[in-house]
């Protein structure tokens, strides 16, 4: 990891939504104009996307698509031009952030509930950039759970699959309100591992061909600038 901007002194230190905050407004520096961008979801990303209003206000010409109605709704109340998603077919830049994230640069995704849009996007993009606090890189993935977006249709025998498996998590919940729903009227089954993960593609893969598994948290090979926000107020890349 190489720092790219000192914002305060060392001995300063700073909390999370602070470092939050410094990665995603130096990724949003990196928004050139004319460029379609792909806007994640997070708190990380919450950061980048306000710092794109105030680009947007002070004349930068983009056009934005959005992994979510959240993130969507932000831009849209900021002033941000919006592309209809489904009438495109690449993206310049998307800008996302993580839960986990290794230095090969394999991800654990979907804490906000839209992974399956954010992978689309991602999938799509010229580049994703990464935005994250210094506390999400990891050595190894699986400390934190592993969202995975299901058919309700079924999602008792595809919930029975993934235990044969033998991985074990839960269904998402709204607390009080039932069960928590992806925007795209899914579900998210949770799977906390019982040990960090020496191989998470052949995890991915083993879970994939689940029918009513409509996509895991594991993201590869889509990352490729990440700027992480450290406790000394830097900002580096991880390289």
């Amino acid at each position: 990891m190489i720092a790219t901007k000192n914002c305060m002194r060392k001995d300063d230190g700073m909390d999370k939504e602070l470092m939050k905050k410094k990665a995603g407004e130096a990724a949003a520096e990196w928004i050139k104009e004319g460029m379609l961008v792909g806007l994640g979801t997070g708190s990380t990303v919450f950061h980048f996307i306000n710092r794109l209003i105030e680009r947007v206000s002070e004349g930068l010409q983009i056009q934005a698509v959005s992994s979510s109605i959240r993130s969507r709704e932000q831009a849209k109340r900021g002033g941000i031009p919006l592309a209809d998603v489904d009438a495109i077919t690449f993206i310049d830049i998307t800008v996302d952030g993580a839960d986990e994230i290794d230095s090969q640069k394999r991800m654990i995704k979907g804490g906000g509930g839209a992974l399956l849009r954010e992978k689309i996007l991602a999938n799509s993009s010229r580049e994703m950039v990464v935005i994250v606090d210094e506390s999400k890189v990891v050595e190894k993935l699986g400390k934190h759970p592993l969202p995975v977006e299901i058919l309700p249709f079924g999602r008792e025998a595809t919930i029975d699959k993934i235990k044969k498996l033998g991985f074990h998590g839960k269904i998402r919940s709204h607390d009080r309100d039932g069960p928590y729903l992806t925007d795209n009227g899914n579900l998210i089954y949770d799977i906390q591992f019982d040990s960090l993960r020496d191989d998470p593609e052949r995890d991915h893969e083993k879970l994939i061909r689940i029918p009513g598994v409509l996509e895991t948290g594991f993201f590869f090979n889509l990352a490729g600038r990440v700027l992480i926000g450290k406790s000394d107020g830097t900002v580096a890349q991880l390289e």
